[in-house]
């Protein structure tokens, strides 16, 4: 998860800087860089591998300044080398970026028309560019960074400075998180408020669409349309527990809204927004020569398998075995000859799918784990690693551990069906593209919080709950069901819609809300006859869907959220988010332990 730092005051900010990003080293990093002005001009010291190598350098090859920014950064598509580390910079401007820009291909060939010249395939680099370009034509910072950003699609965060400007840096968020620091003539940037702890206990949290003119003395906050507006400034304790929060009330509310920055984050890892192409490591097998995938998993984890399931036989057409990783070994299933294991755990220690995994490895296949933290027990266990970059998760219930691990399982299930030859490569420039739009349509979904939020105050008042959904949005209402009864502790039970008329449609009566996720799409239709059905009994529907799911059927809900339409391929990620919502919010209003809920641990390491 990368991190952001920016500094503008009285002393020299390059030690500064490079302390802000040592406190943003949790975040997980492979590349770090620096920019400042002096005498003016721009000077950038960037270096791969650890935070040392750029301090190093730095003291070999000090930089001057009293402004400055700085990144830690997750490897992209590109290595994690110099020339990839931000700060990205030319004559006369230089940033740092969290997020990622759906549109960059289209800008990128419209300033290269206009004389532009890249050096790297990043995204982040088009920014520069296009900002560069609108003060080619005159206009003041201010506004050669406001016209740049609404030309930008996508998620993001950034920290600009500007060539002869000392006085100036501008922040921008859409999606990412940014917070700005108030000093004694010093003022601040950072993705959170730990990376500022020691330099000001005074922060405001800019808000969606938010961007912000700073100088040594005051920051003036413009929202989306430009207009000045006024942003509360927060006292925050300085404390670990409390910083980690930043203005959120939970971990896991925190935790739930930095889902667009790091599924960015994730897909920057494995996916080359310049070719459209999906990019994992080497890796120890053909991934075009499986005989069969078998993925094992627990909990939340397990439900990132089955939607994955989905994708594998139908993108890839690749066999898929799927267990419960407490029940795998049990079973003593076969393992064909050929086949590889997938196993799935965001902390990488799970008891029960450590031994899943080893069984496998028994049986002579090869391992593949999708983890959250690079050296843990199952990792070091593993013949490839592909990591999913969440960040530390702090709340019990998984939430953005849960979307990487479908990010980065969307991501091998196209390469796995490359390599099968079942996709064309138009086929993975579109799902690719439609990865890419990802974080944007999460961050439009988070700002459905307040609606689903009046929706939970009806279901906390239920003592059963029911999720339905088809295909790919099945594991969905299973995941869904899961976070109520986690954090909630209301019974909650998750169908695959088409099974309602046999069983579980006896359960329905006018006393239980019936949550129903269901995209516009090939499957809409069926979805919403097994609406009706729950109609007629009374049962009272909470509809997820997009404006044309809604118009067909919301008007037999008692509530509809409508949602960005998104390309079914990447449904099952966005649709992840308001049932997370609201479960938090359920949770809340009844006065449970939303971030340690009774009798769950965060890392089970018993069987």
């Amino acid at each position: 998860m990368c991190g952001i730092i920016g500094i503008i005051g009285k002393a020299p900010v390059a030690p500064l800087l490079v302390d802000g990003l040592r406190r943003l080293e949790y975040r997980g990093y492979d590349s770090a860089g620096i920019a400042t002005l002096v005498n003016g001009s721009i000077a950038r010291r960037r270096a791969e591998g650890k935070l040392n190598n750029l301090a190093s350098l730095l003291e070999t090859d000090p930089v001057e300044g009293t402004i400055g920014i700085g990144h830690t950064r997750w490897a992209t598509h590109g290595r994690p080398t110099e020339a990839n580390a931000h700060p990205h910079a030319n004559e006369r401007v230089a940033l740092v970026h969290n997020g990622i820009i759906e549109n960059f291909q289209e800008l990128r060939a419209e300033l290269t028309d206009k004389g532009h010249v890249f050096e790297t395939e990043t995204d982040t680099e088009v920014i520069v560019h296009l900002v560069a370009e609108h003060l080619n034509q005159q206009m003041m910072p201010q506004e050669a960074v406001s016209k740049a950003l609404v030309r930008l699609h996508g998620a993001f965060a950034l920290a600009i400075v500007f060539a002869g400007r000392q006085d100036l840096m501008i922040g921008a968020r859409a999606g990412s998180p940014l917070a700005v620091g108030y000093g004694d003539g010093e003022m601040y940037l950072g993705s959170d408020a730990l990376a500022l702890a020691p330099l000001t206990d005074r922060i405001t949290y800019l808000e969606e669409g938010d961007w912000v003119e700073l100088t040594k003395d005051a920051a003036t906050v413009h929202d989306a349309s430009g207009a000045t507006v006024a942003r509360e400034i927060k006292q925050t304790a300085v404390s670990g527990a409390m910083i980690g929060k930043g203005q959120y009330r939970h971990f896991m509310q925190k935790e739930i809204f930095e889902q667009p920055a790091v599924i960015g984050d994730t897909l920057h890892s494995y996916l080359n927004p310049l070719r459209r192409t999906i990019e994992v490591p080497d890796l120890p097998f053909d991934l075009g020569k499986i005989s069969r995938m078998t993925i094992s998993a627990c909990g939340t984890a397990y439900l990132a398998g089955w939607v994955a399931k989905y994708w594998f036989e139908q993108l890839a057409r690749q066999p898929v075995e799927l267990d419960i990783a407490s029940e795998f070994r049990y079973r003593e299933a076969p393992m064909p000859d050929g086949g590889i294991g997938v196993f799935i755990s965001q902390s990488g220690e799970t008891i029960d799918t450590l031994a899943a995994l080893r069984y496998a490895k028994e049986q002579g296949h090869k391992i593949l784990s999708v983890v959250n933290v690079p050296d843990s027990a199952i990792s070091r266990e593993s013949d490839i690693v592909l990591q999913t970059f969440a960040g530390p998760e702090i709340g019990v219930a998984s939430t953005k551990a849960f979307t990487t691990q479908l990010t980065v399982l969307a991501c091998l299930a196209l390469a796995t069906g490359r390599a099968r030859g079942t996709i064309s490569r138009e086929m993975e420039a579109e799902l690719s593209t439609a990865l890419t739009e990802v974080p944007a349509r999460a961050a439009e979904i988070l700002n459905h919080d307040e609606a689903i939020h009046k929706i939970a105050q009806f279901v906390a008042e239920a003592r059963d709950v029911l999720y339905l959904g088809r295909g790919n949005m099945y594991p969905i209402a299973l995941e869904g069901a899961l976070k109520l009864k986690e954090i909630s502790y209301i019974h909650a039970e998750g169908y695959a819609a088409g099974e309602m008329k046999h069983g579980p449609i006896a359960l329905i009566d006018e006393n239980v809300p019936v949550i129903i996720c269901a995209p516009s799409g090939p499957l809409f239709e069926k979805t919403a006859s097994n609406l009706q059905e729950v109609v007629a009994r009374g049962g009272q529907v909470i509809l997820f869907s997009d404006k044309e799911g809604i118009a067909k059927v919301g008007g037999h809900a008692v509530s509809a959220i409508e949602l960005p339409k998104i390309h079914p391929f990447v449904a099952p990620i966005l649709y992840s988010l308001p049932v997370q919502l609201l479960a938090y919010h359920t949770a809340v209003i009844k006065g449970t332990d939303v971030d340690q809920p009774r009798n769950l641990a965060k890392s089970v390491t018993v069987e």
